[in-house]
């Protein structure tokens, strides 16, 4: 059997939103690259498995990737589908990310009941002392800043758990990724989304990447014509930044790259990115935006 007529094994988690990236992917190569043999290999990270302890007070990096980098490394997948914003900024040296598709919604959503007509209106007519289910401290610093009578609740699980204990009056609202809800049909349940006065997004934030081995030259080919350009810069930028300022999810940080045309030359384009470093209580917080 030839190399490219091998079945090719994609590496993913069992989450809906993660199996709808990896299925999108999976189609993708089918339709538009020809790839007729394609499976799934579906892996239980560390941070699918303890769902009882927030993100920050698990300690360590990779919580979503490290069981699926392993099983690339092994040889039991050829590439990885992962939500970019999971992935660690050092990658082991034997991987890399060969392409990051195009970019959903980066921004945050506000989810409120369906019950709750006072929050129909969004974020600013949140009652005071509101309930606000979040495990970000990214999130819940950036919320805390403009509306410290809040209260945050650790909040974990898949999107539809995290929704079920909203609209069972666990929480008076929740805060996610725009792009997952988008990408699983459920985006008439956003209340509303929130620019970058409210939450700046987390660094990768609605990109999906691919990973797979450096020296798997036929694997490299076939996932290039997958990368879109403009949303890999724009990435590659805001992991930069991350890494610059050493951060993971035990430290509150924010960043959002764009590419923008110049005013004097509009076939010319800018990169944009604004950042953000925050204390956990939310009275502090750093902005800054360079360009270039």
């Amino acid at each position: 059997m030839s190399r490219k007529s091998k079945k090719i094994i994609i590496a993913t988690r069992g989450s809906k939103l993660a199996l709808w990236q990896a299925n999108w992917i999976k189609s993708r190569l089918k339709k538009e690259l020809n790839v007729p043999d394609i499976a799934l290999n579906i892996i239980k990270t560390t941070g699918d498995k303890i769902l009882d302890v927030p993100l920050a007070k698990v300690g360590g990096k990779g919580l979503f990737v490290k069981e699926i980098e392993e099983a690339l490394l092994r040889g039991d997948a050829d590439l990885a589908v992962h939500s970019m914003k999971d992935v660690p900024t050092d990658l082991p040296r034997e991987l890399h990310i060969a392409a990051i598709c195009e970019r959903e919604d980066p921004r945050d959503a506000l989810i409120t009941t369906i019950h709750d007509s006072r929050t129909v209106h969004g974020f600013k007519n949140l009652p005071e002392g509101a309930k606000i289910g979040t495990s970000s401290l990214r999130r819940s610093c950036q919320l805390l800043n403009i509306r410290p009578d809040l209260k945050i609740e650790q909040l974990r699980g898949n999107l539809d758990t995290r929704i079920r204990k909203l609209d069972e009056g666990q929480y008076d609202a929740i805060i996610v990724a725009a792009a997952g809800v988008k990408r699983l049909g459920m985006a008439d349940r956003i209340t509303e989304t929130f620019g970058p006065d409210i939450t700046l997004p987390a660094i990768a934030q609605g990109a999906i990447g691919i990973e797979c081995r450096k020296d798997d030259e036929h694997i490299n080919e076939l996932l290039g014509p997958l990368n879109h350009t403009q949303t890999s810069v724009c990435v590659r930028a805001e992991r930069a930044f991350l890494k610059k300022l050493e951060g993971g999810c035990q430290v509150p940080i924010a960043a959002y790259a764009q590419l923008k045309s110049e005013i004097r030359n509009p076939k010319s384009e800018i990169l944009i990115i604004n950042g953000l470093v925050g204390n956990i209580a939310g009275d502090v917080l750093i902005r800054g935006s360079i360009e270039g």
